[in-house]
Parts: structure tokens; sequence; C-alpha cells
């Protein structure tokens, strides 16, 4: 689970997704196992949940960047892309509104097309969490 956003911009929309994972990691009680990857470039903690093994990700790169935090942790983790939930945020929503989606373009997001990009594939799946216009 890969939260997409600029690293060490933290309280900004368009870092949502790293946000999310901080509330999940919590949830998971896993908050404080947050640990650097400088293999992909990435904050990393390790949680289970209903049984899955999960790897919590987040990049230590600028959005466009992404990607490639993603990929290596992919290729160490051995994670193929259908492996992969990437969270980001979505001016198209309308603020605080949630939408899972399975594949398909990037819709100009560049997080997740260097996603695409790296990963050479866009099955991933995505949660994309709204954050309207400003």
């Amino acid at each position: 689970v890969a939260g997409l956003g600029n690293y060490g911009l933290w309280g900004t929309r368009h870092s949502v997704g790293m946000e999310v994972l901080d509330q999940l990691a919590r949830q998971l009680a896993v908050a404080e196992s947050w640990r650097v990857d400088k293999r992909c470039c990435a904050d990393v903690a390790l949680a289970t949940a209903h049984g899955l093994e999960l790897v919590l990700l987040k990049p230590r790169r600028f959005m466009n960047l992404n990607g490639l935090s993603v990929a290596s942790a992919a290729e160490i983790y051995s994670l193929g892309p259908e492996d992969i939930y990437l969270v980001h945020d979505d001016l198209d929503k309308a603020l605080g509104k949630v939408a899972i989606k399975l594949g398909g373009s990037a819709r100009g997001h560049n997080g997740v097309q260097s996603c695409i990009s790296a990963l050479h594939s866009s099955e991933m799946t995505r949660l994309r969490i709204g954050i309207g216009r400003p």
C-alpha cells in the first residue's frame, strides 16, 4: 500500500496519500515501526491485517518520482502491479469523498503516472481521496 505525495510537505492536500497511510499504521498498531529503507528511498512499515501481510510505503521523493520508490519496493518484496494499492489525492472528487478504482489511466496525476511508467503497468488498484479544487 503506497501513499503518494510530496515527502516532507505534511498537511497539504496533495500529500493526503501519506497521511492516510499514517492513519492506517496507527489503526494496525505499527505506527512506531516506520523505518527508512534506502533500497527503495521510502519509509516502510510492515503490518498484518485480516491474515494479509502488508507493506506500507511512503516514498521519500517528490510526487512525480514516487513510482521509482514503488517499483523498487515491488521488486524487493516480490510484488506485481496487481498486488499494489496506490493511495492518492484526486482534484476531481469533492473534499473527503473516496473512490476505489482498478487500473486505468493516470488521469493527469503525476504520482500515478510515475508509478505506471516505473512498473510498466496500470494494473494497480487506486484509492482516490477527494481534495476538491482550490
